[in-house]
């Protein structure tokens, strides 16, 4: 059974960090595309960062650009998002899904594809 599963989440003073997690089963990240994804209440959900599959290719939104990073670990089939200087503006919960591709497009963050393989989300409340 191909699953991602989240986890990381918590309460956090604005200027604080966090790192979350995204854990597969049933399959190899490795070969995938992983993004990480956000919604806000009564937000639609954006997509915030993206790792290619084969060289490790890093990708982000300007609104996490310089305080989020994604990276690998292969060995433990995980994909982090390391959060620095959260802002209150970053409460949300938190998705990883696999994509087809990713990077930028006229300058801008996006994505191809339809994601898939969500997990259940890590919740992230930015707040003093």
């Amino acid at each position: 059974q191909v699953q991602l599963v989240e986890s990381g989440g918590g309460l956090v003073q604005p200027g604080g960090s966090l790192r979350l997690s995204c854990a597969a089963s049933g399959f190899a990240l490795d070969y995938y595309y992983i993004g990480w994804f956000r919604q806000a209440p009564g937000k639609e959900r954006e997509g915030v960062s993206c790792i290619s599959s084969s060289d490790d290719i890093t990708y982000y939104a300007d609104s996490v650009k310089g305080r989020f990073t994604i990276s690998r670990d292969n060995a433990k089939n995980t994909v982090y998002l390391q959060m620095n200087s959260l802002k209150p503006e970053d409460t949300a919960v938190y998705y990883c899904a696999t994509l087809k591709g990713c990077g930028y497009y006229s300058g801008k963050y996006g994505y191809t594809g339809q994601p898939d393989s969500w997990g259940q989300g890590t919740q992230v409340t930015v707040s003093s």
